[in-house]
């Protein structure tokens, strides 16, 4: 005699008739799955014809889906490219932390872009890679400047290193082993040996490099944000033409006492100090 149960409660699988084959699915979760599955996978983003295409939806209703996550933040819309990507909402409950540091950060990152002149950025780990949270680009007309919401390696990049610098080096290696050590021109370390001794000279210094390891004409310096419920970190970045190895000695210095006011200042806001060059 079959058990009873509860209305509403879920039927056990040893009520199921031989042969039959229960679906719990439903279909807007499988096309959420789906449009998610599809950013995970890319690196520039996707298009809305490309997830209409995954998903098998029209145009206007792979469009509602996407609204709709990117209001919740699991999604990010370039408004340059039109492409999609992940959003921050995947940070969890580390959100609300995200955004005071974001707000924290901001006016920091502002002063560091008018003291240097150049790109400023604040990147966390997300995943295995960094994803740029916060920019101020630099005012000159040609510089190196990453995307809000884009995503760089861990290996090849300063904020990775700075980042890294602060994880076990057991988490260090199961994220190289995840991604790979890609190479993005003669400079990029390849190997997690090399890797490990680059990050010994970080912690050594208390600040990160890029020496053209990411771009070939880039080069970026960054100091991590040590006593946050984050792995972040900040870095200034430019043409290698113009940032010169000493030019990244001053930033360094600079960065580190800026890191410092940042995770150390008063809780409520202040304003930067009127340092100039």
């Amino acid at each position: 005699m079959p058990r009873r149960r509860n209305e509403g409660q879920d039927p056990s699988p040893d009520e199921t008739a031989p042969g039959e084959e229960r679906d719990y699915t439903v279909r807007a979760v499988e096309r959420v799955c789906s449009i998610l599955n599809l950013l995970q996978q890319s690196i520039d983003g996707v298009s809305l014809i490309e997830v209409g295409q995954a998903t098998e939806l029209p145009k206007s209703s792979a469009f509602r889906y996407l609204w709709t996550l990117e209001a919740h933040r699991y999604v990010e819309r370039d408004a340059q490219t039109g492409l999609y990507r992940l959003g921050l909402g995947f940070v969890g409950m580390q959100s609300r932390h995200l955004e005071v540091l974001r707000e924290r950060a901001r006016p920091w990152l502002e002063e560091l872009r008018d003291e240097f002149e150049e790109t400023t950025n604040l990147g966390i780990l997300d995943g295995d890679q960094v994803i740029y949270v916060d920019i101020v680009e630099s005012r000159h007309k040609v510089r190196l400047a990453a995307s809000r919401g884009e995503r760089d390696p861990l290996h090849s990049t300063a904020l990775g290193k700075a980042i890294a610098s602060q994880l076990p080096d057991a988490r260090v290696r199961d994220l190289l082993a995840r991604t790979g050590m890609e190479q993005h021109s003669d400079n990029t370390i390849t190997s997690a040996e090399a890797f490990h001794d680059e990050l010994a000279k970080v912690r050594r210094l208390g600040y990160a490099v890029d020496n053209g390891e990411n771009a070939p004409d880039g080069r970026c310096v960054a100091a991590p944000l040590l006593g946050t419920q984050l792995p972040a970190a900040l870095s200034i970045s430019a043409p290698a033409a113009r940032f010169t190895l000493k030019d990244v000695e001053k930033a360094a210095k600079r960065l580190l006492e800026v890191a410092q006011q940042i995770t150390t200042g008063p809780v409520t806001e202040r304003e930067p100090s009127d340092t100039t060059t």
